[in-house]
């Protein structure tokens, strides 16, 4: 599920990722005359991600009852209010992001984009966080 996500991981790194990189374009382009690269920046992908969906991904995952639980607890019960020239708005629930800097925030980059497969056959990705808040992916995508 993870084999394709370079960040947040024991066996991570950026130069894991750039080996990774290096060799699976050298590969295609002895097959095909060139290769395209797409490299996408989610920077703020993660202010959008909805806590339902990480936790029924996180509910699939073989972690204790606990944890799971801990993690449900730690992303309800959040809101959240603006104050302008003495007025302050109603509160509003937060149903989405993963709070920046957060100790949990490595762990839900993991679990969350590690889904994302490619459509096409004989398209790769690479999936690799510069820091908690920066997904980088790229897309080998073979042309024929």
């Amino acid at each position: 599920m993870f084999s394709d996500q370079y960040a947040f991981r024991p066996t991570g790194s950026t130069t894991a990722a750039l080996v990774f990189l290096l060799q699976t374009i050298t590969n295609l382009l002895a097959e095909q005359p060139y290769v395209v690269a797409i490299a996408l920046d989610f920077s703020k992908a993660f202010d959008t991600v909805r806590h339902s969906t990480l936790l029924q991904k996180l509910a699939t995952l073989d972690i204790p009852d606990t944890v799971y639980n801990w993690l449900v607890d730690y992303f309800s019960g959040h809101s959240l209010c603006t104050e302008f020239r003495g007025h302050i708005s109603t509160f509003l629930n937060i149903s989405a992001s993963i709070v920046q800097g957060s100790a949990v925030g490595p762990v839900s980059y993991v679990v969350h984009a590690g889904d994302l497969t490619p459509l096409t056959l004989g398209n790769v990705f690479c999936k690799y966080a510069i820091l908690s808040s920066q997904l980088l992916m790229l897309t080998l995508e073979l042309v024929k």
